[in-house]
């Protein structure tokens, strides 16, 4: 990946992976991230950058000056130079670089604590490609219930409804690509490896059938959509860390 798509993809991991957040973009160029009518974060989309628009009020700033010394002098010279409003200290930043997203997320953290439950350990059942077998719409032995509901957020996620398939896991006899591997098992069989996890690039987009989902965007998805129709579909990034 380009450093951009490392970005996009990396600021789209950390997102999901500490906030439970509707995704509400304008089908041009801005993505915002949203908790109710509460905008945490604004992702304007470049050709050669990402700009992150991230409000501060009275509180926010108040823990930044604490620790600002954590901070690069780069996003220290945005924040010095943003204007102050009524409604808080708006900063927009340009993110060109991996370790300038790595400060935002910090800003971010401060704007607003992680609210993303992870999904529960018990009984998880992992494909090679790292992803939970055990909570895939696929998956034989998932309560028709909750396929039910897994399968309406699919549906406004994926634009299709046929889910019928069915698979035992990935390492079953019921797997459904045993035969056929899917890209994620083809990719680590040529580089002479059993399995994603053993390789130093994993957990990469490839490993993920949500690879197309897993970069900034400019669509409309709400929570639950992204709780059930992307994150069990995306390896490693979701679980406690």
């Amino acid at each position: 990946m380009t450093v951009l798509e490392q970005i996009s993809h990396e600021t789209m991991v950390f997102m999901r992976g500490r906030y439970r957040l509707d995704e509400i973009g304008d089908g041009k160029s801005e993505l915002k991230f949203r908790q109710g009518k509460k905008t945490i974060v604004t992702i304007y989309i470049h050709e050669d950058k990402f700009s992150f628009l991230v409000i501060f009020g009275k509180k926010e700033r108040e823990i930044f000056e604490r620790q600002r010394d954590e901070f690069s002098e780069y996003v220290c010279g945005y924040y010095d130079s943003s204007k102050t409003y009524h409604d808080g200290k708006w900063m927009l930043i340009d993110v060109t670089a991996l370790e300038q997203l790595e400060d935002v997320k910090k800003l971010i953290l401060i704007k607003k604590k992680p609210n993303r439950k992870s999904f529960p350990g018990e009984n998880a059942l992992y494909a090679k490609c790292g992803q939970r077998c055990d909570l895939c719409v696929h998956y034989i032995h998932t309560d028709e219930q909750h396929r039910a509901f897994m399968e309406t957020q699919l549906n406004k996620m994926w634009e299709q409804t046929d889910w019928s398939m069915r698979c035992g896991g990935c390492c079953s006899d019921d797997c459904y690509c045993k035969d056929e591997p899917c890209h994620a098992k083809g990719c680590a069989s040529e580089k002479g490896l059993s399995g994603c996890g053993e390789c130093a690039e994993f957990p990469c987009i490839k490993a993920t059938a949500a690879d197309i989902r897993s970069m900034i965007h400019t669509e409309v998805h709400y929570a639950d959509e992204i709780t059930w129709g992307i994150l069990p579909y995306v390896p490693m990034q979701y679980e406690d860390r």
